[in-house]
């Protein structure tokens, strides 16, 4: 997607070889205009699945899942939570993952009334590197018994196995952006 390819460009920050700095304008400030642009994007792409509800983990990914929804005909969202809440109570469904980002283990989880058997699920979340967070949802999309469409995600790290990996597995996905690699602090963009 060109603009948040400009964005990336203009915005973003390449720190060593494996991390990209979005925070201006993604996961910590929002550009709501780009955002919404983008969950456009994703809809238009998952449109045909006829996805029922939108899965996410918190909190980056939020923004972009809930554009998403609206631009689907508003449909639920859902976003597993990655700390215990004395809320979160009963029957649920968890997987436990590690974080690229904070190089941490946790315990993804949300309630069992919040993805039904007969739901389908269109995972959207604002990065894809190896793949982790997305196996986790992936994990409670299966333990609700409910069907996966797809997979959006802003910005892929295409040179982590993550996108690899599920597009092995069949699984679609669309990546709005696809970072090739990043060198000498120039994110690099994969071609087509």
């Amino acid at each position: 997607m060109k603009a948040l390819e400009e964005a990336i460009v203009e915005w973003g920050e390449g720190i060593g070889t494996d991390i990209v700095k979005v925070d201006r304008f993604l996961n910590h400030r929002i550009d709501t205009a780009l955002v919404t642009e983008m969950g456009q994007e994703i809809a238009g792409h998952f449109r045909k699945d006829a996805p029922s509800v939108i899965l996410t983990v918190e909190a980056s990914g939020i923004a972009l899942a809930v554009t998403a929804a609206q631009a689907l005909g508003m449909l639920p969202v859902v976003f597993a939570k990655k700390h215990a809440a004395s809320t979160l109570r009963g029957e649920m469904y968890a997987e436990t993952i590690r974080s690229f980002t904070r190089d941490i283990t946790y315990d993804m989880r949300c309630a069992s009334y919040c993805i039904m058997p007969h739901d389908r699920v269109l995972i959207v979340d604002d990065f894809l590197a190896d793949g982790e967070a997305t196996r986790g949802m992936l994990s409670l999309v299966r333990q609700a018994g409910a069907s996966c469409v797809g997979v959006a995600v802003a910005i892929e790290k295409a040179f982590q196995k993550g996108g690899r990996t599920l597009r092995d597995k069949g699984i679609r996905v669309l990546s709005l952006a696809a970072i090739r690699e990043i060198r000498d602090g120039k994110i690099l963009f994969q071609e087509g």
